[in-house]
């Protein structure tokens, strides 16, 4: 295929690549995982994202797991919203509504190992010359009510994440689709029209929040129809949510006749109750937790190496953190390495204030910020900010987080700064720290660079902790998104991470393994897809020995 290629001639999803494709048109690449490789990507490598086959990504689960066993129910526990939780696959921003919606519902793509969006749904995706229409084709996949999944299911969902009334999470990630001109041209087939072009336009149905949803569905808490591997049997916000195999599944029906989703917010709870037989599957252990059995035997550690980004999040749109000079003493206050040392007890490495260590785009050419008290007490003078006092938002809903704002408060101590550290609800801590406060602990699974700004960093994102909004950094955003060179692309991308590395509002001091303990009978568990890609939390493909 060359780069004329155009909407009539659509690349199925299993279609073979030809050799040599990694090296000419890497797509994304996560360092961790798969080699980076130089070279542009054209309108070839564009089409031919949507190539790889839909049940595997490459993730490698673990060695000599044998043959898959039919049968069982798998009990997997995960830190959970309280009361407020929902089935809503729009809703969701926790990691234990990511898992849910994946097992009910499905995606037109998912991101990979490597975070090159990998078809779902779509069975393929072209684009016209232009870049600015895509054509994406649909697989024949069903509802768990036997209805199929047609163009019209795609265009309700995606105008639905679109409505400028509701705060969808991935209401910005579909912000390049005009969803007023883009239209079904058959019962598998859509023609989405964009406002600009979009080179990544994969990555938009990849983005985190965009499951498709039957046409019309406005209520999903009490009888779900998705066309995901599972299917509802009962909902307990808060506590459990239990789950049938769908045996009409379009990717194969799970091994696992039952999945039960149980919410345990204290790590303790959800370790004592693997190690007592409770459950079978422990989400998100402290590298404590995960060093003291690794070796023990009774249970299994899964390590997700580098998968989670650790940091602190400043409110760039009021005092304090409305100045940049306090901003950038802040970043000068903090000692990643201790950090790491001491809430990821050194399971991890440290971060330079930026998203995606390791990622495609990610600008490692920045020079890594070091402690500088003495730099940081001068910043808060000029500031006016001597005697300055902040309250750090925490929880123990996340591993690491109340050691890490212990140690902060020291580091800052030194600094002539007072930080009073304030414990939150486990239950509504991200909802709570969204919107109020100035300083929070904070963490993302992965993401393409991407959908990370767009989700989070642009004027209108609706999970925007930081409250950045610079209409030029969102302009440069839109221009990198239609720039068709990758060369070029990435020298945007490069020029809004040096802006956020010198007044952004994340301090991201590090990059920690994502740890996951199951019982020895589990198998099937990936090991080398971070939180968040496809076959992380990819229960339709574990089974019970």
């Amino acid at each position: 295929m060359t780069s004329s290629a155009s909407l009539s001639t659509p690349i199925p999803a299993r279609a073979s690549v030809s050799p040599g494709r990694e090296e000419r048109f890497p797509g994304l690449r996560r360092r961790g995982f798969l080699a980076a490789a130089g070279g542009a990507a054209g309108l070839g490598a564009l089409a031919l994202a949507g190539c790889s086959g839909p049940s595997s990504t490459g993730t490698a689960t673990a060695k000599g797991d044998g043959t898959p066993r039919r049968g069982g129910r798998l009990r997997a526990a995960f830190a959970g919203g309280g009361a407020s939780e929902t089935l809503d696959p729009h809703l969701g921003n926790l990691f234990v509504d990511a898992a849910r919606s994946k097992a009910l519902f499905d995606k037109l793509a998912d991101y990979g190992a490597d975070l090159a969006a990998v078809p779902r749904l779509a069975e393929a995706w072209e684009p016209n010359a232009r870049l600015d229409r895509w054509k994406v084709t649909l697989r024949q996949a069903e509802f768990h009510d036997g209805k199929p999944v047609t163009a019209d299911d795609v265009l309700y969902s995606y105008r639905r994440i679109a409505d400028p009334g509701k705060a969808y999470r991935a209401r910005a990630s579909l912000e390049p689709i005009d969803l007023k001109a883009s239209r079904a041209t058959g019962r598998r087939s859509i023609e989405f029209v964009l406002e600009r072009p979009t080179a990544e336009f994969p990555n938009v149905m990849a983005a985190f929040g965009t499951s498709i949803v039957q046409d019309g569905t406005t209520r999903f808490d009490h009888a779900p129809v998705g066309s995901g591997p599972f299917r509802l049997v009962s909902f307990t916000p808060g506590r459990s949510t239990v789950l049938r195999r769908n045996d009409t599944h379009w990717d194969g029906a799970p091994h696992l006749d039952e999945l039960e989703f149980v919410v345990a917010n204290e790590e303790s709870a959800r370790v004592n109750a693997l190690l007592g037989g409770q459950i079978e599957y422990a989400h998100e252990l402290t590298p404590a937790t995960g060093r003291a059995h690794e070796k023990g035997g009774a249970v299994d550690i899964v390590r997700l190496r580098n998968s989670a980004m650790q940091a602190f999040a400043m409110k760039t749109d009021r005092p304090p953190f409305d100045d940049p000079r306090v901003r950038e003493a802040f970043f000068l206050v903090a000692d990643r390495q201790e950090l790491v040392d001491g809430a990821l007890s050194g399971a991890g490495e440290t971060g330079n204030d930026l998203f995606g260590k390791g990622y495609e785009y990610y600008a490692d050419e920045l020079p890594q910020r070091a402690q500088d008290l003495g730099r940081a007490r001068h910043l808060l003078r000029k500031a006016g900010a001597d005697d300055l006092k902040v309250t750090l938002d925490t929880s123990s809903v996340a591993a690491g987080f109340t050691e890490a704002a212990g140690i902060f408060r020291d580091q800052a101590a030194r600094a002539g700064v007072t930080v009073d550290v304030r414990m939150g609800s486990k239950d509504s801590y991200w909802k709570d720290v969204l919107d109020s406060g100035t300083l929070c602990c904070y963490r993302s699974g992965a993401m393409p660079i991407e959908s990370h700004i767009s989700q989070r960093l642009l004027t209108d994102s609706t999970t925007n902790a930081t409250r950045w909004r610079d209409k030029a950094f969102d302009a440069l955003y839109h221009q990198a998104q239609s720039t068709e060179d990758r060369t070029a692309r990435a020298a945007l991308y490069g020029r809004m991470q040096r802006q956020l590395h010198a007044e952004g509002g994340f301090l991201v001091w590090g990059f920690g393994d994502w740890i996951l303990g199951t019982a020895r009978a589990v198998r099937g568990v990936a090991r080398e897809a971070p939180a968040n890609t496809l076959d992380w939390a990819r229960f339709d493909k574990v089974w019970l020995a």
